[in-house]
C-alpha cells in the first residue's frame, strides 16, 4: 500500500459520500490503469434507479469489457470503498480485472450493520478470495475505515 493506493481510495470515500448525498448506499469505486491513469470511477445507483445491481464495482467491470483489452483489464487495479460483493467479485473475475484495494471488508460492514440493527442482505456476504480465489487483493486499510463505517451509520440513520 503506497501514497497512491490511498489516494485513490480516498476518492473512493469521496465518492460513496457522493451516493450518499444523492439519497444512496454509501459505496465509491475507481478503476486505474497500469500507468497510474482513472479509467472511471462510479458510486451506488441502487436506491436512485431501483436495481439492486448497480454496484459501481458492476459497473466498472461491465465498462472494462467494453473498453480495454484483456491485458489492460489484468493490468487494472480496482479501489473501493468497501469490499466486493459476490456479484461484483464473480463479474471482476469473469471480466479478468487485476488487482482489488478495499477500504473496509464484507466482515467490517456485516459487523457494523448488524451493531445497528440493520437486517442482513439477501445475498451472503462472501471475502472476494471465495468467489474469485485467484485475485489479488489487499484490504482492508485503518486509517479509512472509520470514515466508510460513519458513511453508513448516516445512511442508515444509526447514531
Amino acid at each position: 500500500m503506497n501514497e497512491s493506493d490511498l489516494r485513490h481510495l480516498r476518492r473512493c470515500v469521496e465518492l460513496a459520500a457522493r451516493a450518499l448525498e444523492s439519497g444512496d448506499e454509501p459505496f465509491g469505486s475507481v478503476l486505474v490503469g497500469a500507468d497510474g491513469a482513472v479509467l472511471g470511477e462510479d458510486h451506488n445507483h441502487v436506491v436512485a434507479t431501483g436495481d439492486r445491481t448497480r454496484h459501481p464495482e458492476f459497473e466498472l467491470a461491465r465498462w472494462a469489457a467494453s473498453h480495454l483489452t484483456p491485458s489492460e483489464r489484468a493490468a487494472a487495479t480496482v479501489y473501493t470503498s468497501g469490499e466486493h460483493c459476490p456479484m461484483c467479485a464473480a463479474a471482476h473475475g469473469w471480466v479478468g480485472l487485476g488487482r482489488i484495494v478495499y477500504v473496509a471488508s464484507s466482515e467490517q460492514l456485516a459487523a457494523w450493520l448488524g451493531e445497528m440493527g440493520v437486517p442482513a442482505p439477501p445475498v451472503r456476504t462472501l471475502a472476494i478470495r471465495e468467489v474469485v480465489p485467484g485475485a489479488v487483493v489487499e484490504g482492508p486499510v485503518p486509517e479509512l475505515a472509520e470514515e466508510v463505517r460513519e458513511l453508513h451509520r448516516r445512511f442508515h440513520g444509526a447514531y
